[in-house]
């Protein structure tokens, strides 16, 4: 891909997304440390949001504590007086300790400041969900409500079994309840129970599904969908698509191509695979009555019709959409759920990603696939915090991990020292706090690594 091939203002508008969203969870972690090392009466000399080596964007220093932006987009931090983190102030370390420092506090105050950061980011990412619930509620689509089966959209699905039509009905052995929930439970899966052609059939999924589609394309997909009727969804003003030159418009409803007989969007993909370059006749049905159109195939197979919303099937009849509305007070308990679901979806495909077998490593990605998740064609609040409040959870999770550098290291090293009465030298600390931010920086060049060049692909 050249440069000019890029979509500067959808990278762009996405790199807006992700480093809204960061500051957001950086401050919030943060400030959860602040305050607690304020409670019990430490001294708090920074509060930056982004890291500042050599210089800062902007600096103030108020009360003794300086509040700025680093010019280095990686995360943020709060320098403690006393305690042994990132800024490895060496100095500070050697002399007496003081009674406003970190490192003099009873360990249950350590502990509850080392804690602070990740509980903040859980009940953020709790108050996030409570309040999307409560201003957008959740709509679902019920399995039982797919009656066409699904659309089977990438080739390796299709390879452990899957066809356009199945009705799945449950995986690993648990029936499932709404399709949202199907693409996931997919990948973290053994084993899918399909209805085909009014018989049960157990399909294997294989252990490596996800090295599989990392490897196939770079990144997850969307590899199923519902199996729907060929009805047109509406056309921009700016469309050059062959369907929109060809006169398709909105809700029509395809009934033939050339002389074939044509019901849902797969089987309109597959015949117009074997027809590019050429052109095909559509019979389509406008208000009860046929019409006729000439439609010119592009080279990849696709004359650039696309399907209606979920709403629009919902309003004809051919899905029925689950809507619930939450009030305010209904809102919070619903929130704990839905924070509860997702930090279990995390955790499992952690599991993946830590498992060898699975190859999930490879699809590990920085910041590029992280912004990647952000929509690139408008600002959509709802969107952008669904997403933030899943990365507020991702971040809780990964800093608890007992790895020196992070809060769950110094949790463990704070939790021994409670258990046995004996706490680490500071030059201990000094050394597994080393250790840890090389840890920390391979995986950094590691996962930022696989978004642009692929390394954990092998090509």
């Amino acid at each position: 891909m050249t440069l000019l091939a890029i979509n500067w203002p959808a990278v762009g508008l996405q790199a807006g997304y992700l480093v809204f969203s960061l500051s957001i969870l950086v401050i919030v972690h943060e400030f959860g440390h602040y305050i607690t090392a304020k409670w019990f009466k430490c001294r708090v000399e920074k509060f930056y949001l982004f890291f500042d080596p050599w210089f800062s964007i902007f600096k103030k220093k108020i009360g003794g504590t300086e509040y700025g932006i680093g010019w280095l987009p990686l995360g943020g931090y709060v320098k403690i007086s006393g305690m042994v983190d990132e800024s490895m102030d060496k100095e500070q370390m050697n002399q007496p300790p003081q009674p406003w420092e970190f490192r003099s506090k009873p360990a249950w105050q350590r502990l509850i400041i080392l804690l602070a950061g990740v509980t903040m980011n859980v009940l953020l990412a709790f108050a996030i969900y409570a309040m999307i619930l409560f201003t957008w509620g959740q709509t679902k689509l019920p399995m039982q409500s797919v009656k066409n089966g699904i659309w089977v959209t990438d080739s390796l699905i299709s390879k452990i079994g899957l066809q356009n039509g199945d009705k799945i009905e449950a995986i690993n052995g648990e029936p499932i309840q709404y399709f949202d929930d199907v693409p996931a439970k997919i990948l973290l899966g053994k084993q899918i129970t399909v209805e085909r052609n009014g018989k049960e059939e157990l399909l294997n999924v294989p252990v490596n599904m996800i090295e599989q589609l990392v490897e196939q394309k770079g990144k997850r997909s969307t590899f199923v969908m519902p199996r729907t009727p060929l009805i047109a969804g509406t056309f921009d003003a700016k469309d050059t698509t062959p369907a929109k030159i060809a006169g398709l418009q909105g809700f029509d409803k395809i009934i033939k191509v050339d002389s074939t007989p044509i019901i849902y969007f797969d089987q309109l993909a597959g015949y117009l695979k074997n027809k590019k370059g050429d052109t095909v006749t559509l019979l389509v049905s406008r208000n009860e009555q046929p019409v006729q159109l000439k439609v010119k195939v592009d080279n990849d197979g696709k004359i650039g019709v696309n399907g209606l919303s979920a709403e629009q099937y919902d309003s004809l009849g051919i899905f029925k959409l689950e809507t619930k509305k939450y009030g305010f007070l209904a809102s919070f308990p619903a929130g704990i759920k839905q924070t509860g679901k997702m930090l279990d979806s995390y955790i499992q495909q952690f599991k993946m990603i830590l498992n060898p077998e699975t190859g999930a490593y490879k699809g590990l990605g920085g910041f590029k696939a992280m912004a990647s998740i952000f929509p690139d064609t408008g600002w959509d609040w709802e969107a952008f915090w669904k997403i933030t409040a899943f990365f507020s959870i991702i971040l809780a999770f990964m800093n608890l991990l007992p790895i020196p550098a992070l809060d769950g290291g110094h949790v463990v090293f704070t939790i021994v020292e409670m258990i046995t009465g004996r706490k680490p030298s500071d030059k201990f600390l000094e050394y597994a706090q080393i250790v840890g931010m090389v840890i920390l920086f391979a995986l950094l060049i590691f996962a930022n690594g696989n978004d642009w060049f692929g390394w954990g692909r092998g090509h």
